[in-house]
């Protein structure tokens, strides 16, 4: 009885979304967004067999395309010019990495090309800045799409009506028919890590963790560790870094390529090491060296960009820091005939799963959003468990 409510309430509210979206933009666009959006079950798709769902694949080699690029933020004051120029270098980078060698049916695009990003963004400039989805920077990036026949995965920040007031940070997934076929939210945010001064910092990006109830509220609880299903493998994105956990478990619902953004800097271990330990591929955008971008030096984290096999074996990776595509060709047929899901002795590691406090509850942005990154370190702090 508790399911079939949680189910009718998801129901209702995605109903009430569907309703505002037919009257701002009309009813095609509120279809594309109900369809990109979540299917909203309660049953995790977890089997018992080893194996794991998939549709058909549409070729048995499938050609990834890392483009790793500049990141240049925007003038949060008056948004629009930076976007256009920012969009506009993306949709070139598109046309290059699609005509200097084989063309790709996968290009992976880093966290920001759009917005960019500053640490002194207060939420209001974020919600300024951010896109939305379906919305003009996603109808020229399907273009692309369509023209050159490729799915275009890219993040960026985004506002979206169901969640007033929340910067989200989401990545997309646009397949080559031009429609949305995934928008993955962040997981969760790194926490204690950042300091300007003496002070303490934290990301007010709000994550599935921050709102996690109203999060499976809305689109179920199989949308918490999302896997895409496509014609060219299964699809995981995520732009967390250093959480093992994470990797694992969308590895464990059938993740076959493993999309993974970083901005300013990521551990090649983490990257790797996360291919490895579950057999996946696995690739890494990171932004390119970004000279001109006021409140940084232009080299500060650039680089590192590639792509790596089921062993953690580097199969391409960047040459440099600065602007440029990593391409490799992944025998996904091949590699689906024999790959199963990670064999873990789960019984063995549960007591102590079971008793596990982390640092931070989760919901805790469903009681406050935080104004900019100091009121996020200051009230952060004073919600930690750990004493």
């Amino acid at each position: 009885m508790a399911e079939s409510k949680g189910i009718d309430r998801r129901r209702m509210l995605q109903g009430a979304a569907l309703a505002g979206l037919t009257a701002a933009a009309g009813a095609g666009a509120a279809r594309r967004a109900l369809a990109a959006g979540p299917g909203g079950s309660d049953e995790v798709s977890v089997r018992g067999d080893g194996a794991y769902d998939t549709v058909p694949l549409a070729k048995d080699n499938i050609r990834l395309c890392v483009v790793q690029s500049v990141v240049r933020p925007v003038d949060a004051a008056n948004p629009g010019p930076g976007k256009r120029r920012n969009l506009n270098h993306m949709l070139d980078l598109i046309d290059m990495a699609q005509s200097s060698g084989p063309p790709s049916d996968i290009l992976f695009f880093h966290e920001f090309p759009i917005t960019g990003f500053r640490f002194t963004w207060t939420r209001d400039d974020v919600q300024r800045a951010a896109i939305e989805i379906p919305g003009e920077e996603t109808e020229e990036i399907a273009k692309r799409a369509r023209q050159h026949g490729c799915y275009i995965v890219f993040g960026s920040y985004v506002k979206d009506p169901d969640w007033p007031g929340h910067n989200l940070s989401i990545t997309t997934i646009v397949g080559d028919d031009g429609e949305v076929l995934a928008k993955h939210w962040k997981a969760r945010n790194i926490k204690g890590v950042f300091r300007v001064g003496k002070r303490n910092i934290e990301l007010m990006t709000t994550t599935i963790y921050n709102v996690l109830d109203r999060y499976v509220e809305m689109y179920g609880e199989d949308e918490v560790i999302p896997v895409t299903r496509t014609k060219f493998g299964n699809i995981c994105t995520t732009a967390v870094q250093r959480e093992p956990e994470l990797i694992r478990a969308y590895a464990l619902k059938g993740c076959e390529l493993m999309l993974r953004t970083a901005t300013g800097g990521f551990n090649p271990l983490d990257i790797r090491s996360g291919a490895m330990h579950n057999g996946i591929y696995t690739a890494l955008v990171n932004n390119a060296h970004s000279p001109g971008t006021r409140g940084i030096f232009g080299d500060t984290g650039g680089g590192g960009s590639g792509i790596w096999g089921p062993r953690g074996e580097p199969l391409a990776e960047a040459r440099s820091g600065f602007e440029q595509p990593i391409a490799a060709t992944l025998p996904m047929a091949a590699f689906r005939a024999r790959h199963r899901v990670p064999d873990v002795h789960w019984r063995l590691y549960e007591p102590v799963y079971s008793r596990y406090q982390p640092k931070f509850a989760p919901n805790l942005f469903s009681e406050y959003l935080p104004a900019d990154l100091d009121d996020a370190g200051a009230y952060l702090a004073e919600k930690s468990r750990w004493k």
